[in-house]
């Protein structure tokens, strides 16, 4: 009887240990949680078809820059996406 009992005891705290560290471990409604900001600056490592199309063309109307800008890639040594970033930004501030 006595062995029962002490089982008993012990499945109980061990019952309520699991029913409180549950209780810690939901997670409330995010109610209060802010929006991401429509202004945050876009990934640079996301080109889409449609960027990819705009780039071509503005590069394809500025093809003098264009050739200078290359010019400048290879003295640098610049290869894969850092060529293709760098030719992007120098494109837009000249």
């Amino acid at each position: 009887m006595l062995r029962n009992t002490a089982c008993l005891v012990a499945a109980l705290l061990i019952a309520g240990s699991f029913h409180a560290a549950s209780a810690q471990t939901t997670n409330p409604a995010p109610a209060a949680s802010p929006a991401p900001a429509a202004t945050a600056k876009p990934s640079r490592m996301k080109l889409t078809a449609d960027k990819l199309r705009d780039m071509k063309a503005k590069w394809n109307a500025n093809k003098g820059k264009l050739k200078v800008c290359r010019k400048e890639v290879r003295a640098k040594g610049l290869a894969g996406d850092d060529r293709w970033f760098y030719i992007a930004d120098w494109m837009e501030k000249t």
